[in-house]
């Protein structure tokens, strides 16, 4: 059984009760012991016991690694260009999905796998130690099928989205294309996947379509995901709600009703269906950020993700969205990094990631800097000096 002593933590973030900071349950002058991957003690340094390795943290924060629940990572192509647009006042609708479609087709394996491994791998060096990664821009049984198992290669955490948006062919024949995703595809893509997800939105599914292709996800068992009123007002929110969902994602604009819903919420032996924030998105497309504040205030549970992809997101640093959440999203920082780390175990029903404490996952990340709060304080400033991913250093 090889050991590691994480010690001269200044300030452990550990998101379990007890402690400083409310939910973060913060600790200080204490030290944290990790055995064959997982937490074994954590107690004052004075006492730490003995271990075949030690890491020293040099008074510096140390918090659970963060666990992005939406990313897009399996694609070809580039849309710099459509950035471009945008930032020149060109509104975002959506319709780029089409563009990396086009690409992602055309690629081989060799390529998409790099591109997959490379964003992880950026990610990593930001402190992501779990990443959900969704296919939806395949839209081919076959195409769907391969963007899983090359997700399968880096992560436990795939998602099925052939339900992206309705391609080209089928754009006169949306019944038929939910028939595809329905059959064939999902037969196809299941044995890879853990998730199923729909962009529910004008453009894309609407929500009779959504209901039927995320029912069929779940008679195969699949756990249920919604891309979710990221455009506008519209049913993906309730929709979510009411099919037990483990996280609507975007949540941009919401009426009282769809608040209240995921307030209500308490579904599979007391899990919540989490408001999962994409503030990524808002940066890139020039607009509204969701009201995280009002959320919270009404006591749901929310997440923090990157949403990274090519078009309306590209970005894999969780400590980025971070900031932009304080800054933009009326959260405060201990509600951000709890967000970014609990919050998101949360939204992918883990409960062995996204904290630490005795018997948890050992996914830590050391900040170069003596405080959670530097996250959003220094925005922009690689702060992350080391990254444990299952009690190895990575």
């Amino acid at each position: 059984m090889s050991s590691l002593l994480v010690d001269d933590i200044g300030e452990l973030v550990t998101n379990e009760p007890g402690g400083e900071g409310g939910p973060l349950g913060i600790r200080r002058g204490v030290a944290l012991l990790v055995e064959d991957g997982r937490v074994a003690w954590i107690g004052p340094s004075r006492d730490a016991p003995a271990a075949d390795r030690r890491l020293d943290a040099r008074g510096a924060a140390v918090l659970p690694g963060f666990v992005d629940s939406h990313a897009h990572l399996v694609f070809a192509g580039d849309r710099a260009a459509e950035f471009a647009a945008r930032m020149a006042g060109q509104p975002y609708t959506g319709g780029g999905i089409r563009t990396t479609v086009g690409a992602t087709r055309a690629a081989g394996d060799d390529e998409l796998r790099a591109t997959v491994r490379r964003l992880r791998d950026e990610a990593l060096r930001q402190g992501t130690t779990t990443m959900e990664i969704k296919s939806g821009y395949g839209l081919t049984v076959a195409d769907e099928a391969r963007s899983l198992r090359i997700a399968a290669e880096v992560s436990e955490e795939t998602t099925f989205l052939g339900a992206h948006v309705v391609p080209a062919e089928y754009a006169d024949r949306p019944d038929d294309y939910v028939g595809l995703v329905c059959g064939p595809m999902l037969a196809a893509a299941a044995p890879h996947a853990r998730w199923i997800d729909v962009f529910c939105e004008r453009g894309a599914f609407d929500v009779d379509h959504a209901r039927a292709i995320l029912a069929c996800g779940q008679a195969v068992g699949l756990g249920v995901r919604v891309h979710a009123n990221q455009l506008g007002p519209g049913p993906g929110v309730q929709l979510g709600v009411e099919l037990g969902a483990a996280s609507v994602d975007h949540c941009t604009h919401l009426t009282d009703a769809d608040v209240d819903a995921l307030a209500s919420t308490r579904v599979d032996g007391g899990h919540t269906t989490v408001a999962t924030l994409l503030p990524g998105a808002e940066f890139s497309t020039r607009s509204p950020y969701p009201d995280a504040r009002r959320l919270l205030d009404a006591g749901v549970t929310v997440a923090l993700a990157t949403d990274c992809n090519p078009g309306s997101s590209y970005t894999s640093s969780m400590p980025f969205c971070v900031a932009l959440a304080v800054r933009e999203m009326r959260m405060t920082p201990a509600e951000a990094v709890w967000a970014a780390t609990a919050g998101g175990a949360r939204a992918l029903r883990r409960d062995d990631i996204g904290r630490l404490g005795v018997g948890a996952r050992a996914d830590l990340i050391v900040l170069d800097a003596p405080s959670h709060l530097h996250l959003a304080y220094r925005p922009g400033v690689p702060l992350i000096r080391q990254v444990l991913r299952n009690g190895v250093l990575q």
